[in-house]
């Protein structure tokens, strides 16, 4: 019977039609609503510009500089202009989670923009630039908030300056020795449903079985749109799920402390996920950590990634292997091969 409800679940996921760019119409009612809302300027570039720009991307969020922006700063460059436009959905209730230093990957080639938000300021900061409190334009797929002026390609984090951390194994049983193991794996579950990542949450649901020791669990989440282009076959299920699950939660504040280099054992035998970063930006086996604590409680995290983990190549420098015999055997068995 379970097998039937996560062929049922798999089935409705693979069957939603995925749009591979933003509607046009879409961009146009974005513009629409830009100009209603006093940001004809940007109105009128979303309207010049976005279609080439986002005919690859199925979702994305754009920062919109004011009149008086654009007023001041003259003709922006297409290259400036690229690096107001993330390509991914930033919801109000997502984006304000995002923890400081937190990188956002922008068209601009090899540029990202940087979470500033402070612990005690409720309003979303982007390279020390104010957001506004709720977008101005959303549609689930394009997002757009104002800003009051452009951001700085220039600009760089002076964030806290900790000490890269090349030992996940002493991070692991020190942080998560406390956990409160009563707390169940709905609401994550329920989280990645409702976030656009129902296909890591079908293999979440159905995978985990009984409790897990008090290391927790890290899961790298692709969305749904990236799941449907890359899984293949069902013998192929349980290894793709296997492959984004690390045995010990790690926050985002554990990941971004270790060093380049640092790999993290998973699930899936002899699989690890190799750190390394490009910009600024965490790269996990090649793949971009985009939104970082998307969930998280005692037991379970889950951050966003840009595209499904896949075999790296040969590395080419050294690593620091994390040895997977310091987690207990249940949590190598946490996952049951009979439930597919």
């Amino acid at each position: 019977m379970a097998s039937f409800r996560f062929l049922l679940s798999l089935l409705f996921i693979f069957f939603i039609p995925f749009s591979t760019a933003i509607p046009r119409e879409v961009i146009y009612d974005a513009a629409d609503v830009l100009t209603d809302a006093g940001y004809v300027s940007m109105s009128l570039t979303l309207e010049i510009i976005a279609e080439p720009l986002l005919e690859q991307s199925p979702s994305a969020t754009v920062f919109a500089p004011s009149d008086s922006a654009f007023k001041k700063y003259g003709q922006p460059s297409l290259d400036l202009l690229r690096f107001h436009f993330v390509m991914l959905p930033l919801p109000f209730q997502s984006f304000r989670r995002l923890p400081a230093g937190a990188k956002l990957p922008t068209m601009f080639t090899g540029q990202s923009l940087t979470v500033t938000t402070s612990p005690p300021d409720h309003a979303i900061s982007i390279n020390n630039i104010k957001v506004t409190p709720l977008p101005i334009y959303d549609d689930g797929i394009l997002l757009v908030y104002g800003i009051d002026r452009f951001f700085d390609t220039g600009y760089e984090y002076a964030g806290p300056n900790q000490r890269p951390n090349s030992n996940p194994i002493s991070s692991c049983t020190a942080m998560n020795r406390t956990m409160n193991s009563s707390n169940s794996f709905d609401q994550a579950v329920e989280m990645l449903k409702t976030s656009g990542y129902s296909a890591m949450a079908s293999f979440l649901g159905m995978q985990l079985s009984g409790d897990i020791s008090q290391n927790g669990i890290t899961v790298f989440a692709p969305a749904d749109v990236n799941v449907i282009n890359r899984i293949g076959d069902f013998q192929d299920y349980p290894s793709f799920f296997r492959r984004h699950v690390v045995p010990c939660k790690f926050v985002w504040n554990d990941l971004v402390n270790f060093g380049d280099g640092t790999e993290l054992p998973t699930f899936l035998e002899g699989f690890t996920i190799n750190i390394t970063r490009s910009g600024g930006v965490l790269i996990l086996n090649g793949v971009t950590v985009f939104f970082p604590n998307a969930f998280l409680n005692d037991r379970v995290v889950v951050h966003g990634v840009s595209d499904v983990l896949t075999v790296q190549d040969e590395a080419t420098t050294s690593s620091v292997v994390v040895d997977a015999d310091v987690f207990s055997e249940d949590d190598q068995n946490v996952f049951d091969p009979g439930e597919f």
